[in-house]
């Protein structure tokens, strides 16, 4: 064993009996939306902050003092709107927003931003630059920003554009030199009526771009936000596929609602079979998840119908097109919810029906999932709902293993904590729900006394969670309800908080903070140690 070695095992060792030591777990990126395949917000992390200071801005700025802040790593501007939730993986952080505050002056006005941080300093590395669509608000409302979450798989980021594209991209930017695609520069300024960009080190590097709307007809509604998922070599995502302005009719019924594209090539390689565009209420913002029946993977996905569905992600051949078959398929609205007094309930009643707009969490054989609206229908009755996933078929009665009606509409994904089987879940109204995962049992119910668009996170014993008046809450993750600390980040907060190497990550609509333990990161590494001297985890 070298010394460098010798150093390593005894700082390890050190730092072990002090109780210091960063475990694996929180040394763990999150690489996606809802960190792995089953998309439970989750994470194994330890030692995490329960409170934080944000700071006050200098007088007559947006830059946040950090002598007034506590347990603030870094802060980074961002746009106006930023809806993206964050993504950490390989030292580098991407987050989505709009363009209200130009990096680069060849790109003036309303765009779509993609960031890329440097995970320890917050040091902008690169940005994507995604021009808007000239059919305006109808299928890119202005000034929203990007709203997909990224995936990171290896040098590559997978996400979704505002554009209604499927979009590749190396993770290095153009630093490392121009991979695939060619011809950023005219990508950049597409629609815009200027001639192409001039390409930098701090421009995106695209690999593929795959037009959802020019390939398969879709008509995405205001907006198009899946966040990818890659189960082997395929990527999945949500087409957005909705209805027009008339808010009546859907431009293009046939359109598939789910597919699957080559991660490599960006080759279109299956489409969901389900039929939902005629059934399509108003948009589709949910996300796939995906997880293992029986050795074997399935998909789970929301649907702009109100139906929960299972696909097989293999897809299959039928004459010209592969498809991904349906499994199973839930109907999450009940009847009470469709039909009053003999008579359909007309959408978006508050009393009707709603659509899937959260990502199903996939958890022990069961899905999790409620249902919502767009939230510029409002308030209105909700329903999470838990499923068994073992089934085939129309499990809507059979497959029903509990519900929750005393949540309100929800575009929120449960988080579910291992070590307890509690569940967390907020709802549009700004109600957040801890129940038994197992049982639907309510613990409690705490309320934000504002909107919430985003999803609650648990990890390490506790329940962070923002709402839409900028107030970031920590709970504890427990069966009584206990509140830990509540701070403001002066600005909306739209996008949920993850956690990635021991730091936790939140968007505020203005900047994006990375939060922790600053007591505990002074006396560790930044990363764990790192040696070929493997030591047994003390028995428990």
């Amino acid at each position: 064993m070298n010394m460098s070695a010798n150093f390593t095992l005894f700082a390890t060792l050190t730092l072990s009996a002090l109780g210091l030591a960063a475990t694996s777990a929180s040394a763990e990126d999150w690489p996606q939306w809802g960190r792995t395949n089953d998309r439970n917000m989750y994470s194994p992390a330890k030692g995490l902050p329960d409170r934080f200071e944000p700071g006050k801005f200098k007088k007559g700025s947006e830059e946040v003092d950090m002598a007034s802040t506590k347990n603030v790593k870094w802060v980074a501007p961002l746009g106006t709107q930023s809806y993206g939730n964050t993504t950490v993986a390989g030292g580098r952080v991407f987050v989505g927003t709009n363009n209200d505050h130009p990096r680069d002056a060849q790109h003036q006005g309303d765009r779509s931003i993609l960031l890329c941080f440097d995970e320890k300093t917050g040091e902008l590395l690169w940005q994507l630059v995604v021009p808007k669509l000239k059919a305006g608000k109808v299928n890119d409302w202005e000034n929203l920003g990007l709203l997909s979450s990224p995936k990171v798989e290896g040098d590559r980021v997978y996400l979704v554009t505002s554009r209604c594209e499927v979009i590749c991209l190396d993770v290095h930017g153009q630093v490392n030199g121009n991979q695939g695609m060619q011809d950023e520069g005219a990508y950049f300024a597409k629609d815009t009526g200027k001639p192409p960009a001039k390409i930098g080190p701090k421009d995106a590097d695209i690999i593929w771009v795959y037009d959802m709307m020019d390939q398969l007809g879709v008509f995405p509604h205001n907006a198009s936000n899946s966040s990818p998922l890659i189960v082997g070599d395929l990527v999945y995502v949500c087409t957005s596929n909705g209805q027009d302005w008339t808010h009546v009719n859907v431009p293009s019924p046939l359109s598939p609602s789910y597919i699957a594209l080559n991660k490599n090539t960006g080759e279109l390689a299956g489409e969901d079979n389900a039929g939902i565009g005629p059934k399509i209420f108003h948009g589709q913002w949910s996300s796939p998840s995906s997880g293992k029946i029986n050795g074997k993977n399935q998909l789970f996905a929301g649907g702009g119908d109100g139906f929960l569905y299972a696909f097989d992600p293999e897809p299959r051949k039928a004459e010209d097109t592969s498809f991904l078959r349906k499994i199973w398929w839930f109907d999450c609205d009940p009847p009470e919810y469709r039909m009053k007094d003999g008579k359909p309930i007309k959408y978006p009643a508050a009393d009707g029906p709603s659509e899937v707009n959260a990502t199903p969490v996939f958890y022990k054989n069961r899905v999790y999932v409620a249902i919502g609206q767009d939230p510029e229908h409002g308030e209105g009755i909700g329903r999470l709902v838990c499923v068994d996933a073992t089934q085939s078929g129309d499990i809507t009665t059979k497959g029903l293993i509990w519900d929750f009606k005393g949540i309100h509409r929800s575009i929120s994904t449960v988080s579910i904590d291992p070590d307890t089987g509690l569940l967390f879940v907020g709802d549009f109204s700004g109600f957040v729900h801890c129940l038994d995962a197992e049982t639907g049992k309510l613990y409690w119910t705490h309320d934000m006394k504002a909107h919430m668009w985003g999803s609650t996170l648990v990890a390490d014993g506790k329940v962070y969670v923002g709402d839409e008046d900028g107030d970031l809450c920590v709970l504890a993750a427990s069966k009584e309800k206990k509140i830990l600390s509540e701070a403001n980040l002066n600005a909306p907060v739209y996008s949920t908080p993850i956690v990635a190497n021991g730091v936790v990550f939140i968007a505020s609509n203005t900047h994006l903070y990375a939060f922790h333990d600053s007591t505990r990161a002074a006396g560790l590494p930044d990363q764990p140690a790192k040696t070929d001297v493997k030591i047994d985890p003390p028995a428990k």
